[in-house]
């Protein structure tokens, strides 16, 4: 008795009528383009080769159609081996004498070698739609982050622009301009000034001297002045 894994397998093998169908028209007309190649006094392996050409260059231009979407390279050269295709199904049903094949026959036997190399490299090196985007292609350039404003140097009034010196020996000596005030210190956030309290305690507790300008700039990250002016608030 069979085991019942066995008789599970051999149960779902069942013959696809779609695809029995595609093998005996696949075979067909390949039996039609040989007889048309053979008729056409292509002898021995090239009359094999014809039919092989030609089912290989529709099943490229199907693959193209089904990957890159229509296109008229594609539908071009599937429309062509489709050609020939029919055209050997309904040439080899009595419609000419293959004991006297016409020239134009021979001639069109004769050049498809050409043209399905033509059509082959054709579908295999263009560039569909969906390569023609480089995926590596230059992302656009990010924009600098604008530069932080210094708060100390913001509240300096802007300078003056030099004057021009005169030539005239007469006039008087320009008037001294008045010393400027220095600029006040920049306010210093409440809690940024207790941040720098902790880490100036730290800093004492660890090294025995007191925190100085530098190291305290270094360990909070802000600019000199700004580190200038909490450090005039921990004294």
């Amino acid at each position: 008795m069979p085991a019942p894994g066995r008789r599970t397998v051999v149960g779902r093998i069942r013959p696809d009528p779609v695809l029995v169908q595609a093998v005996i028209a696949g075979a067909l007309s390949f039996a039609h383009l040989h007889d048309l190649a053979a008729a056409a006094g292509q002898d021995g392996w090239k009359a094999w080769a014809y039919p092989i050409s030609v089912d290989l260059l529709l099943v490229a231009a199907w693959r193209r159609l089904r990957n890159d979407g229509p296109s008229r390279l594609a539908w071009g050269w599937f429309v062509i081996a489709l050609v020939a295709s029919l055209g050997a199904n309904v040439a080899t049903a009595g419609f000419l004498d293959l004991r006297h094949p016409p020239a134009w026959l021979r001639f069109g036997i004769a050049g498809w070698p050409a043209l399905a190399f033509l059509g082959g490299t054709l579908l295999a090196h263009t560039r569909g739609v969906a390569e023609a985007t480089d995926p590596a292609a230059p992302a656009e350039a990010t924009p600098a982050p604008a530069p932080v404003p210094d708060p100390v140097a913001a509240t300096e009034p802007p300078a003056s622009p030099p004057k021009k010196e005169t030539t005239d020996l007469s006039a008087a000596a320009p008037p001294t301009e008045p010393p400027r005030p220095a600029p006040a210190p920049a306010p210093v956030p409440a809690a940024l000034v207790a941040h720098a309290r902790k880490v100036a305690d730290e800093h004492r507790a660890r090294t025995g001297n007191r925190i100085d300008a530098d190291t305290l700039r270094a360990r909070l990250g802000v600019p000199p002045q700004l580190a200038d002016a909490i450090a005039a608030q921990l004294t």
